[in-house]
Protein backbone atom coordinates (compact mmCIF):
# COMPACT_ATOMS: atom_id res chain seq x y z
CA UNK A 1 0.00 0.00 0.00
CA UNK A 2 1.53 3.33 -0.90
CA UNK A 3 1.33 6.61 0.81
CA UNK A 4 0.12 8.42 -2.21
CA UNK A 5 -3.16 6.07 -2.26
CA UNK A 6 -3.60 6.56 1.30
CA UNK A 7 -3.80 10.54 0.49
CA UNK A 8 -6.21 9.36 -2.14
CA UNK A 9 -8.29 7.33 0.19
CA UNK A 10 -8.61 10.38 2.95
CA UNK A 11 -9.21 12.95 0.17
CA UNK A 12 -12.17 10.64 -0.95
CA UNK A 13 -13.33 10.41 2.51
CA UNK A 14 -13.53 14.30 3.47
CA UNK A 15 -14.88 15.29 0.14
CA UNK A 16 -17.47 12.43 0.30
CA UNK A 17 -17.07 12.55 -3.61
CA UNK A 18 -14.32 11.25 -5.88
CA UNK A 19 -15.02 13.86 -8.03
CA UNK A 20 -14.84 16.80 -5.93
CA UNK A 21 -11.72 14.65 -4.24
CA UNK A 22 -10.17 14.60 -7.67
CA UNK A 23 -10.53 17.97 -8.35
CA UNK A 24 -8.72 18.42 -5.00
CA UNK A 25 -6.20 16.46 -5.60
CA UNK A 26 -5.83 17.78 -9.25
CA UNK A 27 -6.10 14.39 -11.01
CA UNK A 28 -8.70 13.30 -12.88
CA UNK A 29 -11.97 10.92 -11.65
CA UNK A 30 -11.07 7.79 -13.82
CA UNK A 31 -7.50 7.76 -12.40
CA UNK A 32 -8.94 8.25 -8.83
CA UNK A 33 -11.41 5.46 -9.24
CA UNK A 34 -8.80 3.52 -10.62
CA UNK A 35 -6.90 3.84 -7.41
CA UNK A 36 -9.00 3.25 -5.28
CA UNK A 37 -10.74 -0.01 -6.60
CA UNK A 38 -7.57 -1.00 -7.31
CA UNK A 39 -6.37 -0.89 -2.94
CA UNK A 40 -10.23 -2.08 -2.25
CA UNK A 41 -8.78 -5.11 -4.86
CA UNK A 42 -5.64 -5.56 -2.90
CA UNK A 43 -7.08 -5.67 0.60
CA UNK A 44 -9.92 -7.92 -0.48
CA UNK A 45 -12.60 -5.40 1.20
CA UNK A 46 -15.07 -3.25 0.21
CA UNK A 47 -14.31 0.22 1.64
CA UNK A 48 -17.06 2.76 0.46
CA UNK A 49 -20.50 1.98 0.23
CA UNK A 50 -21.41 4.66 -3.16
CA UNK A 51 -24.65 6.34 -2.48
CA UNK A 52 -26.59 8.71 -5.21
CA UNK A 53 -25.52 11.68 -3.54
CA UNK A 54 -22.61 10.91 -1.27
CA UNK A 55 -20.39 7.87 -0.65
CA UNK A 56 -20.05 6.45 2.85
CA UNK A 57 -17.53 4.31 4.81
CA UNK A 58 -17.90 0.39 5.28
CA UNK A 59 -16.64 -0.92 8.62
CA UNK A 60 -13.69 -1.80 6.94
CA UNK A 61 -13.47 1.53 5.40
CA UNK A 62 -13.76 3.12 9.32
CA UNK A 63 -10.89 0.76 9.86
CA UNK A 64 -8.50 1.91 7.39
CA UNK A 65 -9.54 5.71 7.96
CA UNK A 66 -8.25 5.62 11.25
CA UNK A 67 -5.27 3.75 10.56
CA UNK A 68 -4.51 6.03 7.57
CA UNK A 69 -4.76 9.10 9.56
CA UNK A 70 -2.09 7.80 12.39
CA UNK A 71 0.24 6.13 9.40
CA UNK A 72 0.25 9.68 7.66
CA UNK A 73 0.46 11.82 10.94
CA UNK A 74 3.59 9.67 11.13
CA UNK A 75 4.95 10.26 7.86
CA UNK A 76 4.73 13.49 7.46
CA UNK A 77 5.90 13.81 11.16
CA UNK A 78 9.09 11.88 9.89
CA UNK A 79 9.60 14.05 6.33
CA UNK A 80 9.81 17.03 8.84
CA UNK A 81 12.32 15.59 10.47
CA UNK A 82 14.48 14.25 7.74
CA UNK A 83 14.11 17.95 6.74
CA UNK A 84 15.69 19.59 9.11
CA UNK A 85 18.38 17.18 8.39
CA UNK A 86 18.33 18.21 4.94
CA UNK A 87 19.19 21.94 5.39
CA UNK A 88 23.00 20.61 6.36
CA UNK A 89 23.42 19.16 3.22
CA UNK A 90 25.71 21.39 1.24
CA UNK A 91 28.36 20.54 -1.70
CA UNK A 92 28.07 20.73 -5.34
CA UNK A 93 26.59 18.38 -8.08
CA UNK A 94 28.35 18.61 -11.43
CA UNK A 95 26.00 17.68 -14.18
CA UNK A 96 26.64 17.34 -17.82
CA UNK A 97 24.22 17.72 -20.37
CA UNK A 98 23.43 18.10 -24.39
CA UNK A 99 20.98 21.25 -26.16
CA UNK A 100 17.94 18.86 -25.51
CA UNK A 101 14.45 19.62 -24.78
CA UNK A 102 14.77 16.84 -21.72
CA UNK A 103 16.86 20.17 -20.30
CA UNK A 104 12.69 21.01 -19.29
CA UNK A 105 12.22 18.13 -16.99
CA UNK A 106 16.00 18.51 -15.48
CA UNK A 107 15.04 22.10 -15.17
CA UNK A 108 12.33 20.46 -12.73
CA UNK A 109 14.60 18.62 -10.88
CA UNK A 110 16.72 21.37 -9.88
CA UNK A 111 13.51 23.49 -8.47
CA UNK A 112 12.11 20.91 -6.76
CA UNK A 113 15.46 19.70 -5.32
CA UNK A 114 16.74 22.85 -4.25
CA UNK A 115 13.86 23.10 -2.04
CA UNK A 116 14.74 20.10 -0.72
CA UNK A 117 18.85 21.29 0.05
CA UNK A 118 18.78 24.45 -0.16
CA UNK A 119 22.66 24.85 0.31
CA UNK A 120 23.47 22.50 -2.91
CA UNK A 121 24.32 24.48 -5.89
CA UNK A 122 24.78 22.85 -9.17
CA UNK A 123 28.23 22.70 -12.00
CA UNK A 124 26.45 22.95 -15.17
CA UNK A 125 28.59 21.70 -18.27
CA UNK A 126 26.74 21.80 -21.79
CA UNK A 127 28.69 18.93 -24.43
CA UNK A 128 27.30 16.44 -26.38
CA UNK A 129 27.19 12.58 -25.15
CA UNK A 130 30.73 11.72 -25.49
CA UNK A 131 32.20 14.70 -24.00
CA UNK A 132 30.16 14.26 -21.32
CA UNK A 133 30.53 10.57 -20.57
CA UNK A 134 34.36 11.49 -21.28
CA UNK A 135 33.98 13.54 -17.79
CA UNK A 136 32.11 11.30 -15.77
CA UNK A 137 34.17 8.35 -16.46
CA UNK A 138 36.95 10.97 -15.15
CA UNK A 139 35.04 11.80 -12.35
CA UNK A 140 34.45 15.27 -13.50
CA UNK A 141 30.69 15.23 -13.70
CA UNK A 142 28.47 13.37 -11.51
CA UNK A 143 24.83 13.18 -13.78
CA UNK A 144 25.03 13.45 -17.42
CA UNK A 145 21.82 13.74 -19.72
CA UNK A 146 22.73 12.10 -22.39
CA UNK A 147 21.11 11.92 -26.28
CA UNK A 148 21.15 8.17 -27.55
CA UNK A 149 22.07 6.24 -28.90
CA UNK A 150 25.02 5.72 -26.11
CA UNK A 151 26.86 2.73 -24.59
CA UNK A 152 25.10 2.79 -21.18
CA UNK A 153 27.55 -0.06 -20.26
CA UNK A 154 29.49 1.33 -17.32
CA UNK A 155 26.32 3.51 -16.16
CA UNK A 156 23.15 3.20 -14.47
CA UNK A 157 20.52 5.76 -16.05
CA UNK A 158 16.98 6.11 -16.27
CA UNK A 159 15.32 6.87 -19.75
CA UNK A 160 13.12 9.63 -20.17
CA UNK A 161 9.81 9.60 -21.54
CA UNK A 162 10.25 12.89 -23.18
CA UNK A 163 10.83 12.48 -27.13
CA UNK A 164 14.00 14.44 -28.83
CA UNK A 165 12.60 15.47 -32.14
CA UNK A 166 14.73 15.66 -35.07
CA UNK A 167 14.98 18.95 -37.47
CA UNK A 168 16.58 21.09 -39.79
CA UNK A 169 17.80 24.77 -38.74
CA UNK A 170 17.43 27.62 -41.69
CA UNK A 171 17.39 31.12 -42.07
CA UNK A 172 13.09 32.59 -42.34
CA UNK A 173 14.29 33.43 -45.80
CA UNK A 174 15.31 29.94 -47.10
CA UNK A 175 14.31 28.40 -49.98
CA UNK A 176 13.13 25.20 -47.49
CA UNK A 177 11.21 27.46 -45.22
CA UNK A 178 8.66 27.70 -48.03
CA UNK A 179 8.18 23.89 -47.13
CA UNK A 180 5.93 22.16 -43.91
CA UNK A 181 8.40 19.62 -43.58
CA UNK A 182 11.76 18.03 -45.35
CA UNK A 183 12.24 14.88 -47.04
CA UNK A 184 15.57 13.38 -47.57
CA UNK A 185 15.55 14.69 -51.17
CA UNK A 186 14.45 18.18 -50.40
CA UNK A 187 18.44 18.28 -49.06
CA UNK A 188 20.36 16.67 -51.55
CA UNK A 189 23.04 18.45 -52.67
CA UNK A 190 22.47 20.99 -50.16
CA UNK A 191 25.21 22.26 -47.83
CA UNK A 192 24.65 20.63 -44.61
CA UNK A 193 26.04 20.86 -40.88
CA UNK A 194 26.13 17.97 -39.41
CA UNK A 195 26.13 16.73 -35.49
CA UNK A 196 29.63 15.67 -34.76
CA UNK A 197 28.60 12.17 -33.10
CA UNK A 198 29.65 9.44 -34.94
CA UNK A 199 26.57 7.13 -33.70
CA UNK A 200 24.23 9.81 -34.48
CA UNK A 201 25.81 10.64 -37.80
CA UNK A 202 24.67 6.84 -37.77
CA UNK A 203 21.39 6.88 -37.30
CA UNK A 204 21.08 10.26 -39.56
CA UNK A 205 22.43 8.22 -42.35
CA UNK A 206 19.42 5.27 -41.93
CA UNK A 207 17.13 8.06 -41.89
CA UNK A 208 18.66 9.47 -45.23
CA UNK A 209 18.35 5.98 -47.01
CA UNK A 210 19.77 6.25 -50.35
CA UNK A 211 20.26 9.80 -50.79
CA UNK A 212 23.38 10.01 -47.77
CA UNK A 213 25.86 9.36 -50.42
CA UNK A 214 24.23 12.83 -52.25
CA UNK A 215 24.68 14.78 -49.02
CA UNK A 216 27.06 18.00 -49.34
CA UNK A 217 27.73 18.10 -45.85
CA UNK A 218 30.30 20.99 -45.54
CA UNK A 219 30.49 21.45 -41.71
CA UNK A 220 30.18 18.63 -38.49
CA UNK A 221 29.39 20.79 -35.19
CA UNK A 222 29.03 19.42 -31.24
CA UNK A 223 27.23 22.57 -30.35
CA UNK A 224 23.42 23.66 -32.20
CA UNK A 225 24.03 27.52 -31.10
CA UNK A 226 26.85 27.73 -32.98
CA UNK A 227 25.57 25.81 -36.08
CA UNK A 228 22.74 28.16 -35.69
CA UNK A 229 24.73 30.99 -36.10
CA UNK A 230 26.23 29.87 -39.79
CA UNK A 231 22.72 28.94 -40.70
CA UNK A 232 21.35 32.43 -39.81
CA UNK A 233 24.27 33.69 -42.64
CA UNK A 234 22.99 31.10 -45.08
CA UNK A 235 26.15 29.29 -45.11
CA UNK A 236 24.27 25.70 -44.52
CA UNK A 237 21.03 23.98 -43.49
CA UNK A 238 21.47 22.40 -39.39
CA UNK A 239 20.47 19.17 -38.57
CA UNK A 240 19.34 19.83 -34.84
CA UNK A 241 17.65 18.31 -32.05
CA UNK A 242 14.30 20.94 -31.31
CA UNK A 243 15.14 21.52 -27.98
CA UNK A 244 18.58 23.33 -28.95
CA UNK A 245 16.81 26.10 -30.50
CA UNK A 246 13.31 26.32 -28.82
CA UNK A 247 14.29 29.68 -27.01
CA UNK A 248 15.65 30.92 -30.48
CA UNK A 249 14.80 33.97 -32.28
CA UNK A 250 12.69 33.23 -34.48
CA UNK A 251 13.17 36.23 -36.86
CA UNK A 252 16.73 35.04 -36.99
CA UNK A 253 16.37 31.41 -37.51
CA UNK A 254 13.84 29.12 -38.38
CA UNK A 255 13.46 24.98 -38.50
CA UNK A 256 11.29 22.32 -40.12
CA UNK A 257 10.70 19.23 -38.72
CA UNK A 258 12.03 15.67 -40.59
CA UNK A 259 9.24 13.69 -43.12
CA UNK A 260 8.89 10.67 -42.13
CA UNK A 261 9.49 12.28 -38.31
CA UNK A 262 12.72 10.94 -36.83
CA UNK A 263 13.28 11.35 -32.89
CA UNK A 264 15.57 10.14 -30.29
CA UNK A 265 15.26 9.30 -26.49
CA UNK A 266 17.60 10.51 -23.43
CA UNK A 267 18.60 9.48 -20.45
CA UNK A 268 19.79 10.74 -16.92
CA UNK A 269 22.67 8.66 -16.28
CA UNK A 270 26.02 8.68 -13.64
CA UNK A 271 28.78 6.24 -13.13
CA UNK A 272 28.19 2.65 -11.80
CA UNK A 273 29.86 2.31 -8.29
CA UNK A 274 31.09 5.48 -8.57
CA UNK A 275 31.73 7.02 -5.47
CA UNK A 276 30.12 10.64 -4.75
CA UNK A 277 30.13 12.93 -2.51
CA UNK A 278 26.54 13.48 0.02
CA UNK A 279 25.27 16.59 -2.24
CA UNK A 280 25.53 14.27 -5.91
CA UNK A 281 24.32 11.03 -4.00
CA UNK A 282 21.59 13.11 -2.55
CA UNK A 283 20.48 14.19 -5.95
CA UNK A 284 20.94 11.01 -7.60
CA UNK A 285 18.90 8.95 -5.06
CA UNK A 286 15.90 12.07 -5.61
CA UNK A 287 16.32 11.68 -8.82
CA UNK A 288 15.60 7.80 -8.97
CA UNK A 289 12.57 8.96 -6.88
CA UNK A 290 10.61 11.65 -8.83
CA UNK A 291 10.90 9.99 -11.78
CA UNK A 292 9.92 6.22 -10.21
CA UNK A 293 6.95 8.67 -8.83
CA UNK A 294 6.29 10.34 -12.14
CA UNK A 295 6.10 6.80 -14.15
CA UNK A 296 3.46 5.23 -11.39
CA UNK A 297 1.37 8.55 -11.54
CA UNK A 298 2.07 10.06 -14.70
CA UNK A 299 -0.29 13.20 -13.90
CA UNK A 300 2.11 14.47 -11.46
CA UNK A 301 5.14 16.77 -12.27
CA UNK A 302 8.41 16.09 -11.59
Amino acid sequence: MEIRVLRYFLAVVREESITRAADFLHITQPTLSRQIAQMEEEMGVKLFERGTRKIVLTNEGLLLRRRAEEILELVDKTEKELAEQDELVEGKVSVGCGDLASVEILSKLFRSFHERYPAVTFDIYTATADHVKDRMDRGLTDVGLLLEPVNMEKYDYIRLNKKEQWIVVMHPDSPLAKLKCITPGDLRGLPLIFPRRVDVQSELAGWFGDEFDKLNILFTSNLTSNSSVLSYHKLAYSIAILGSVAFCDSDKITYRPLSPELTATSVLAWRRKQPFGLAAAKFIEYIKERLHEERNNPESEV
